[in-house]
């Protein structure tokens, strides 16, 4: 296979992970570690953030209630305020040395809000695609113009970097189409 086609490959790759982390993060009403994981917390004084998952433990109790361990009991205000400050409509409860979220039962207004989140993010994420193929194609021309590859090659490969690109959109219909499922069947 072609270094650039694959160069593409692994690209988009990577877009497509990100894209599928990203959706990890979106609140289906059951408990997930990596809903809060990734909240940054500002600790230690003001000039440090950290993500939450370096400052403490996270596990799920039920499928309503994650439980946050912070490593050091002194930043547990500030995990709290971090949590709060991060949007995602939570209520952190501390008690003793433990912070507990119980989330909330999704209402039909904020499933929709949700679905509509999604199909966002999925086609932020088909635009990274398809810029990492749009590189690839300029990257094959410019070869094909400097007489490394033939005319031949050129077609051939920008097929293939096409083929690739469908091959990842299609991925990200999928899982779009997944996550709204998913979000509309609670």
């Amino acid at each position: 296979m072609d270094p650039t086609t694959n160069q593409a490959r692994g690209k988009m790759q990577k877009a497509f992970e990100v894209l599928h982390h990203d959706f990890a993060t979106v609140h289906i009403g059951k408990a997930n570690p990596s809903l809060v994981e990734n909240i940054l917390v500002t600790a230690y004084g003001e000039a440090q953030k950290f993500k939450l998952l370096e400052l403490a433990t996270i596990h799920v109790q039920d499928p309503k209630t994650i439980v946050i361990t912070p490593f050091d009991q002194s930043i547990i205000a500030d995990i709290q305020k971090g949590i709060y400050e991060a949007n995602l409509g939570l209520s952190p409860a501390v008690n003793a040395n433990i912070i507990r979220i119980n989330l909330p039962p999704l209402t039909e207004e904020r499933r929709k809000e949700l679905v509509k989140l999604v199909s966002q993010k999925a086609e932020s994420g088909k635009v990274m695609i398809r810029q990492i193929r749009h590189e690839a194609m300029e990257d094959i021309k410019k070869r094909g113009e400097g007489n490394s590859i033939s005319e031949d090659d050129v077609t051939r490969l920008e097929k293939e970097v096409q083929r690739v690109t469908d091959e990842f959109i299609e991925k990200i219909d999928t899982l779009r189409h997944n996550k709204e499922e998913e979000l509309m069947s609670i």
